[in-house]
């Protein structure tokens, strides 16, 4: 498999890109609002220029502005991102990565167990059946793998 280029990109670019992609396009003012203790105006203007010149945006001019999207369809860079994850935090391994998520889902179901009524009070949901659980558990892996998420490509 060839590596992706999104791969090489530094800290910056990917935070540029990950706005990009969330706002669909953008502008460098709509980037800047975007992005964790931004640099200056012109460093990202420069920056997404590098990202252009990499074949990662392209732009068009909006009056006085370049508007710039994705050459990469979501899709593509979601599963990108998520191979970037599994070899940095999963040694590559989808079912670690699954595992993970599990684990997250299982304690966030634990802790939604207890809602409050409109009037304040609580009530207890029950625990539902162990079935119930692997239930939970086969659907959430199935939306995970069905959705492409996690496969590899092939």
């Amino acid at each position: 498999m060839a590596r992706s280029p999104y791969l090489d990109l530094s800290r910056r670019e990917r935070q540029i890109m990950d706005a990009i992609y969330r706002l669909g396009k953008a502008a460098v003012a709509d980037v800047l609002a975007e992005i964790p203790d931004p640099p200056s105006y012109s460093s990202v203007r420069a920056m997404m220029g590098k990202l252009e010149g990499k074949g990662h945006l392209t732009h068009r001019q909006d009056g006085p502005r370049y508007v710039y999207s994705a050459t990469q369809p979501r899709g593509e860079a979601r599963q990108t991102a998520l191979r970037r994850v599994m070899r940095t935090f999963f040694d590559g391994s989808p079912s670690k990565a699954v595992a993970a998520v599990l684990d997250v889902a299982d304690r966030e179901l634990s802790r939604d167990r207890h809602f409050k009524r409109p009037h304040g009070r609580k009530a207890k949901v029950g625990r539902g059946s162990r079935a119930d659980k692997e239930g939970e558990r086969k659907a959430l892996v199935g939306s995970i793998v069905n959705g492409d998420v996690l496969r590899r490509p092939g």
